[in-house]
């Protein structure tokens, strides 16, 4: 179940990657974040509302809940603040097998800390996902985008490790709390965060020097598909025998929806060399899919 789960986070994933890199180009990116968030918040609060009206003890009465969702919350932001100015300068073919290469890092953090181990087929699976990533990242220079010299690849490697922090978070939350209050709360406080954020950037910022706000409906979108996924995503961690290390290489398949539309739609570059990328990318997502049977 936690595998089909996981599959669905990727589609929802992708998804989201569009209406993200729509919503962001010619925008201001820190408004389109809280509106994000806003909207993030308000999907998930009839869960927060349930819980008061019912009576219920908020994460059964855990004194450092809270916190512990708070940083979840500040973990979560750095990770988008960091992703969504990369994907505003940067083409979708990039950033996606960027943000591909966070499995890599949730690998050996769920080894590391949760004692995970892979059996052969898994193991050949994030195989073809190193090369897969070595590959696009020498598609990248050949498009002018090389690490050494393009700030916003840095920015979205950032982004990356951030997700993994997080990541590895989530396997630690979930295995105390909900996945419905973790996502609830975590949501507000996200929401909270940015609207203190936004209005302290207002105040010292001259208005004359910030790109402008527009609200475009693909902002909405941003945060159903958003959900969606991670609900998806916090539900497959709360399934027994959950590896976070699989869940986190199946959900990087989202990268193969954001590369079709790149392709497709954005008519972005190396059309050719990209499909090979991505038939070994699926590969590899296929061998940890039946090495998890």
């Amino acid at each position: 179940m936690w595998i089909i789960l996981a599959i669905l986070s990727a589609l929802m994933l992708g998804i989201y990657d569009i209406f993200k890199k729509l919503s962001v180009n010619g925008n201001n990116v820190l408004s389109v974040l809280f509106y994000n968030t806003l909207f993030c918040a308000l999907l998930m609060s009839p869960v927060i509302i349930t819980d008061f009206y019912q009576g219920n003890t908020v994460f059964g009465g855990d004194n450092f809940a809270h916190f512990k969702i708070l940083t979840k919350s500040f973990i979560v932001l750095s990770a988008w603040v960091l992703g969504y100015f990369s994907i505003k300068h940067l083409p979708l073919t990039i950033t996606g097998p960027i943000s591909a290469t966070r499995p890599v890092l949730v690998l050996l953090g769920a080894m590391l800390i949760f004692g995970e181990r892979l059996n052969l087929l898994q193991w050949g699976g994030v195989a073809l996902g190193f090369v897969s990533l070595f590959f696009i990242s020498r598609i990248g220079a050949k498009e002018g985008f090389s690490i050494k010299h393009n700030k916003w690849l840095w920015l979205c490697i950032g982004s990356t490790i951030m997700g993994a922090i997080s990541g590895l978070y989530d396997k630690h939350l979930l295995q105390q709390f909900e996945p419905l209050q973790v996502q609830a709360w975590y949501s507000l406080y996200q929401c909270i965060i940015m609207g203190i954020t936004i209005t302290i950037i207002k105040r010292l910022q001259h208005s004359d020097s910030a790109t402008p706000f527009h609200f475009k409906w693909t902002i909405p979108c941003i945060a159903i598909f958003l959900t969606i996924a991670d609900l998806a995503y916090f539900y497959a961690l709360s399934c027994d025998g959950a590896m976070i290390s699989i869940i986190s290489m199946i959900r990087r398949g989202s990268v193969i929806v954001s590369f079709i539309y790149g392709l497709s739609i954005l008519k972005e570059k190396n059309i050719k060399l990209k499909a090979i990328d991505l038939s070994i990318l699926l590969i590899g997502l296929t061998l940890l899919i039946l090495g998890s049977q």
